[in-house]
């Protein structure tokens, strides 16, 4: 896991019961905090969601960031939000490739992995690297997206992806940003044994899958399934075109340099520094830019010099 810190500081019965069907199609009401048009403009969205290990079909809607997402797919299902683990889309299997980041297409279908099993595995750092990609659920949850073959951490068979990691060494890691806690574990010093605190995601059955289509739209004035709900940690949801293949190929590529640089996967992260760095003329720029994004975290030069260069590589229509 190769980090890099050569920078400085730069949510009655009938009305509960409403909210879970089985493959319902019905109006939803509007997504709270959508741009400012008229009420009777505003697109009216309601998506589909089921629990990952198995559940009736419950209408989610009214959210505008992922902590109210999470909300609101708790109030369907009677859970605590702190259940919740993260959601994929489309498939009820732990798929990195499938988990919900910063944007929901208007026809998929949502999967909320909960808490199961939890764990204290104690784990020797016999190399500096330990094989972990770290990514978090934007609600205060890190946890495993990666484990690379042969590692420290793949030898530790109890250990998954998927798996929450709730605490290092008996300090309680809940609300840490993912890259603070792929830090810390970069520190912990080579030949001393540590203890992660984990908690799996619940299993699934072996046949579970969404209705043949995703959550269906109620306003017909949004249909060419290249639209996007655009979830941000900050301000409201707006519903945007799906990114060109340019910047699709940029952000991937710099979702990449973070897991090599930095240890973590943030796809969302990766789409902010892609529009941040439009507006930038040039590193020394994105690199405030950067600083101002994630605090204290510094960024190696050559991090800084890489995603420069994807972005360099859009803006002339390149890849």
């Amino acid at each position: 896991m190769p980090l890099g810190f050569s920078r400085g500081k730069k949510k009655a019965k009938s009305k509960e019961t409403s909210r879970l069907v089985e493959n319902e199609e019905g109006s939803a009401a509007k997504v709270a905090g959508l741009p400012p048009p008229p009420a009777s403009l505003r697109p009216r969205l309601v998506f589909h969601a089921q629990l990952a290990h198995g559940s009736p079909t419950g209408k989610i809607e009214g959210f505008s960031n992922i902590k109210e997402l999470y909300t609101k797919i708790a109030e369907a299902f009677h859970l605590p939000t702190a259940e919740i683990l993260f959601c994929t889309l489309n498939t009820h299997k732990i798929d990195m490739d499938k988990l919900l980041g910063g944007q929901i297409g208007l026809e998929d279908f949502i999967f909320a992995h909960v808490k199961g099993v939890k764990k204290e595995v104690d784990v020797l750092k016999s190399e500096d690297s330990l094989g972990l990609t770290i990514t978090d659920n934007g609600a205060g949850y890190a946890f495993i997206k990666r484990i690379k073959d042969g590692s420290v951490i793949d030898r530790v068979k109890v250990i998954s992806v998927g798996d929450h990691i709730e605490g290092i060494n008996g300090k309680n890691i809940v609300g840490i940003r993912h890259y603070e806690v792929a830090k810390m574990l970069k520190d912990l010093e080579i030949s001393q044994t540590f203890t992660l605190k984990l908690i799996e995601p619940m299993k699934a059955f072996e046949m579970i899958e969404p209705r043949s289509k995703g959550g269906k739209l109620a306003d017909g004035n949004i249909s060419s399934g290249r639209e996007t709900l655009r979830l941000r940690s900050k301000g409201p949801a707006t519903v945007e075109q799906m990114p060109s293949e340019l910047e699709e190929k940029a952000i991937k590529k710099v979702d990449d340099l973070l897991e090599a640089y930095m240890g973590i996967r943030d796809i969302e992260l990766a789409a902010t520094m892609v529009e941040a760095g439009r507006e930038k003329k040039n590193p020394d720029e994105l690199a405030v830019a950067f600083d101002e994004t994630l605090g204290d975290f510094g960024f190696p030069d050559e991090f800084v010099f890489d995603v420069w260069g994807a972005i360099g590589d859009v803006k002339q229509g390149r890849f």
